[in-house]
């Protein structure tokens, strides 16, 4: 592995500029950068102006951040709103393994419908059927080998021109 710096200064830049930084700086670095540009122009024209592309970017940002912080758990506690898109979202930038793995983490809640008020109520519920089942989603997650945040840059660069910052 390359010793490339992180990349922390995003200050509007556009995709393009932040993809030209490939070489220089950290990929997943870049990737956050994005997110934080998505994420701006969510703030200012909300979440409406998002393209299905940059949703995709928000929703597997959230999966990584939660999942790798604190499992599944912490995903549908901390980030349920993606829930709805997240396989989809997987199978788009080619991690078809980790879509499985979600899909799985999905059904555990045994939910009526996959909204985040369904989701809150299922995890402010005791289940320790749900919580071992999450448990080894999680283990399959951190061993299905899939480089998640590789293949998200690679689906940015080639969806670039439906990432407006």
């Amino acid at each position: 592995m390359t010793d490339l710096k992180w990349f922390d200064a995003y200050s509007g830049q556009t995709t393009d500029q932040l993809l030209s930084l490939e070489g220089k700086y950290r990929t997943d670095s870049l990737v956050a950068a994005i997110e934080k540009g998505i994420g701006q122009k969510a703030a200012r024209h909300g979440n409406k102006s998002l393209t299905a592309e940059e949703r995709t970017v928000l929703a597997i940002e959230a999966l990584e951040r939660e999942v790798n912080n604190g499992g599944y758990s912490q995903y549908f506690e901390n980030a349920h709103e993606f829930a709805p898109t997240i396989v989809e979202s997987l199978v788009r930038i080619n991690c078809p393994k980790t879509a499985e793995i979600s899909k799985e983490a999905i059904h555990a809640l045994n939910l009526p419908a996959l909204d985040s008020a369904s989701i809150n109520t299922a995890m402010i519920s005791q289940s320790d059927r749900r919580d071992d089942i999450l448990g080894q989603c999680d283990e399959a997650y951190h061993e299905a080998g899939e480089d998640i945040g590789g293949q998200l840059f690679a689906f940015i660069k080639v969806n670039k021109s439906q990432i407006k910052l």
